[in-house]
């Protein structure tokens, strides 16, 4: 494969309402497109990094950057190019899994749609829906969390995650327990506790939760196996884990019982198709996280999330959950499901005018 062109597209789509989490309050999705053309076909890919370094060291002009100047030159240079070979051409350049990411899965695309191969064929999927979970961010009141998981419940979401800090964990989980009995709920702390704040988490193990995810820093892998033996609640580890070396090194030292596998954090999806493998072989399920995605980076979760090992709940969500017009034919949520895209490649393509009203910048990068 010879790649003829790399296009970087940014496009603005607001929320339907405020996304808050312990980090950051996101009122609209300022989205990264990558669009790679080879000879035989083209492909599409959406960069999750967001607009500042606060979930991760990446972010969105960094990750357009990284791209611009290091990493598309490695890939025209490269020879006998395929999308397997794409994360050994960019080897040499350290970090930046998420623009990587972007990269491999537009190539990816590309190369399965020139021979007509879904992406969910490719990566072993053995469904053709997956169940959808939602993540409900912090909110300024208990009822009004109520209000929106009793709606995400209504429209027939399987499973709610609830975002936590100190000081916004035991009374709002309690509140959806007693209000909504036993329905499939977890918590989702994005780091924002320490060892020191345990019995914080431990007062929540009388809630019967699915798991806490990423209660502490990302790079405290021992604190957090020290946590699991504290707790009755299992430990899902999610910023942790950026590639399958890290799964295994975690899963060994005990440090969690749960995977939350995010491609655009690992490195792409065949990554995230090598974590799953580890976590199968060790008896540890996983599920695909969200990044806000639009239906680019939605469609291709949603092939990842039909491989056998994903046995849990993702935030796979509708596209309504989020956009009011999302940048592809939206994803709709049918008995708590998402129908897995059966077109080559990721199998959705950016609507050409919706595109054009959501636009708000376009380069061609240069090849070498």
């Amino acid at each position: 494969m010879k790649i003829t062109s790399v296009e970087l597209v940014r496009i603005a789509l607001p929320l339907v309402s405020p996304f808050r989490t312990s980090f950051s309050t996101q009122t609209r999705r300022n989205a990264l497109l990558v669009h790679v053309t080879t000879p035989e076909s083209d492909g599409w890919a959406e960069c999750v990094a967001m607009d500042d370094p606060l979930y991760s060291s990446e972010y969105v002009d960094a990750a357009a950057h990284v791209m611009r100047h290091h990493l598309v030159p490695r890939l025209a240079a490269a020879e006998g190019l395929t999308a397997a070979r794409v994360a050994h051409a960019l080897h040499p350049v350290k970090g930046h899994r998420m623009a990587k990411a972007a990269l491999e899965t537009a190539v990816l695309d590309a190369e399965l749609k020139a021979s007509g191969t879904p992406l969910s064929s490719y990566l072993g999927a053995t469904k053709d829906r997956v169940p959808a979970g939602v993540s409900v961010g912090i909110m300024d009141s208990v009822p009004e969390l109520l209000d929106a998981v009793g709606g995400y419940l209504d429209q027939g979401y399987v499973r709610i995650k609830l975002k936590i800090q100190p000081g916004w964990d035991y009374e709002p989980v309690k509140a959806v327990r007693e209000q909504f009995g036993d329905v499939l709920l977890q918590t989702d702390a994005n780091t924002a506790y320490a060892l020191k704040d345990w019995k914080l988490l431990k007062r929540l193990d009388a809630f019967d939760l699915l798991f806490h995810e990423q209660p502490m820093d990302e790079e405290d892998v021992r604190g957090h196996a020290e946590l699991a033996r504290l707790l009755d609640t299992p430990i899902c580890l999610d910023e942790s884990i950026v590639s399958a070396r890290s799964a295994a090194d975690a899963i060994a030292l005990g440090a969690c019982s749960v995977i939350n596998v995010k491609p655009g954090r690992v490195g792409g999806y065949l990554e995230a198709r090598r974590i799953h493998d580890v976590a199968v072989a060790k008896g540890v399920p996983v599920w695909c996280g969200g990044m806000l995605e639009t239906g680019i980076g939605r469609a291709a979760n949603a092939a990842l999330a039909a491989l056998p090992g994903f046995t849990l709940p993702g935030d796979t969500s509708a596209s309504d959950r989020y956009y009011s017009q999302d940048v592809t034919t939206p994803f709709v949520l049918e008995d708590g499901h998402l129908t897995v895209p059966t077109g080559a490649g990721i199998g959705v393509e950016p609507l050409p005018d919706v595109l054009a009203e959501m636009l708000v910048g376009r380069e061609q990068v240069p090849l070498g």
